[in-house]
């Protein structure tokens, strides 16, 4: 950081405090994890995707109802030939710091970004130039039309363009950022953070809401508290005698076997905050044995069934929801076509594919999450139907944040690295071909676990250029058929997340992220 960049920080520190009222508005809460990684693009993470919406804005957000808007944008426009897109920021836009954001920040923060998104990738793969033409207009100009340019600027998960200072951006997509200057309505104070207790952030004092209603992460993000902490609670629970005895305001995540404890008590209130709910996943590593052959992830495809998982995990049936569909049940590309003999526990099936494709016994090193209730009992419930269906499964334990940080190895399983592991998506973020960051099988371009896989593209590529919807669908249908044939992953289910609160805290919003503006402390 240059002298004035931290001379700015400063005085805008000073001013925040001097401006904030005697007594300060602390909202307590409660997350699914703790943070240990503060840069949202290095990784995709859902605790650092929340934190990235603290401390950062977008150029176009996803409102409640799962349209895209202008965020940062103030107006848009699109050529006649579908080539060339101008985006115009609105005025009074600032960092933390007090630094004018401009067209230039932005185009470099995009840049980072699509080196690690995938629909980042995929759009960017379009894209003959992107510039800044003066401070407020960014100008991007494509080879051939794209259907979806606003989809993937207003993406609302993993990972989500943010927009940085341009000094911050320039940094290595694959090195993690060490100036957290933001653009969004809070301050990240880097010196009260506590890796295993707390986060604590501040109200921007030069962050300008838009001047409308919020909706989702769209609309006038105000910020109605002057104090944010994340205070980490491992044990479950404790996070619900904490909520209880008014310890904490918010529990993003309360364990669904212990919610009739929350449901008695007056003062708690309940709200799916996430209404479209979540997708579980079991990601291959495609780079070593045993599932660096298709016909042994198709044998995984086999040995695995949802009932199991979701029993284990989630408990109680309202709450979740068996589906067969690469893509979301009751989303517009939903089809089980090459899935509908497949999540069955056809351990004969499973065996005779490992049979015929060779395998030695090399054993799954699948890692399982302890610390978050709603991925800890899937893994050790794989492993038994995994060896059911033929594997030899060594099931590693370790912390979500550990497991963050190995998943992003490339070195092999008997050298710390890895061969499966569960996690979870917004469904908003799995809803096609190109959103779902587990289906890049663009080698070394594709997330952790590097599938490689030059048809899968080619169908991506397709749906990215097609814009009827009938053909969307049938290009999904055919993408679905590959990935039975080539599984990049296995979709393990569907539930949705209730969100607990003490009733004196309204303003909640629905929202594929979690949003902390517009909350009240009454």
């Amino acid at each position: 950081m240059t002298k004035l960049h931290w001379l700015r920080a400063v005085l805008a520190t000073a001013l925040l405090f001097l401006s904030a009222p005697l007594h300060a508005k602390t909202l307590r809460v409660t997350m699914h994890s703790d943070l240990k990684i503060v840069d949202p693009i290095w990784t995709s993470a859902l605790i650092t995707t929340y934190h990235g919406y603290m401390i950062y804005d977008t150029l176009f957000g996803l409102d409640e109802k799962l349209n895209v808007q202008p965020q940062m944008v103030e107006k848009y426009t699109l050529s006649d030939d579908k080539l060339t897109w101008t985006f115009v920021l609105r005025d009074g836009l600032a960092f933390h710091d007090g630094a004018p954001v401009t067209a230039e920040d932005c185009v470099a923060s995009l840049k980072r970004w699509s080196a690690r998104d995938a629909m980042g990738q995929k759009m960017m793969s379009f894209v003959s130039t992107l510039v800044a033409l003066d401070p407020k207009t960014i100008r991007m100009t494509m080879r051939e039309p794209y259907g979806l340019v606003l989809q993937t600027l207003g993406k609302p998960g993993s990972n989500v363009p943010f927009i940085m200072p341009k000094r911050v951006a320039e940094t290595d997509p694959n090195k993690q950022i060490d100036d957290l200057t933001g653009s969004g309505p809070f301050i990240f104070k880097r010196d009260e953070w506590r890796p295993g207790e707390k986060v604590v952030y501040l109200k921007s004092a030069n962050y300008k809401p838009r001047a409308e209603p919020p909706s989702g992460a769209a609309g006038g993000k105000v910020v109605k508290v002057d104090r944010v902490e994340w205070l980490w609670i491992a044990d479950t629970q404790t996070q619900i005698n904490a909520l209880l005895g008014n310890e904490i305001d918010i529990l993003e995540q309360p364990p669904l076997d212990l919610i009739p404890l929350l449901e008695s008590d007056k003062s708690v209130g309940m709200k799916v905050v996430n209404a479209s709910g979540r997708q579980y996943a079991f990601r291959f590593n495609t780079l070593f044995k045993p599932f660096d052959n298709p016909k042994i992830r198709q044998a995984a495809t086999y040995a695995l069934n949802q009932t199991d998982m979701l029993k284990a995990t989630i408990g109680d049936a309202k709450w979740y929801r068996e589906c067969r569909s690469v893509f979301p049940c009751g989303s517009a590309f939903e089809t089980t076509k090459g899935w509908d003999d497949r999540l069955s526990s056809n351990f004969e099936k499973s065996k005779a594919l490992l049979k015929e494709a060779g395998y030695d016994g090399t054993p799954v090193v699948l890692m399982q999450s302890t610390d978050n209730a709603y991925l800890a009992n899937m893994a050790p419930v794989a492993k038994q139907l995994l060896e059911r269906g033929g594997f030899k499964v060594d099931l590693q334990a370790m912390d979500w944040q550990t497991l963050v940080s190995r998943r992003a190895k490339r070195d092999a399983p008997a050298q710390g690295g890895w061969n499966a592991f569960f996690t979870s998506w917004s469904s908003a973020e799995v809803l096609d071909p190109i959103s779902t960051q587990f289906l890049n099988a663009g080698c070394e371009k594709a997330t952790f676990g590097w599938p490689c896989d030059p048809e899968m593209e080619k169908l991506r590529d397709a749906f990215s250029r097609e814009t009827d919807p009938d053909k969307q669908k049938a290009v999904a249908e055919a993408v679905a058929l590959r990935m039975a044939e080539m599984p990049t992953h296995i979709h393990s289910g569907q539930y949705l997340q209730p969100t607990a609160f003490r009733k004196n805290i309204v303003g909640l919003l629905g929202s594929p992220s979690f949003a902390l503006w517009n909350v009240e402390i009454k």
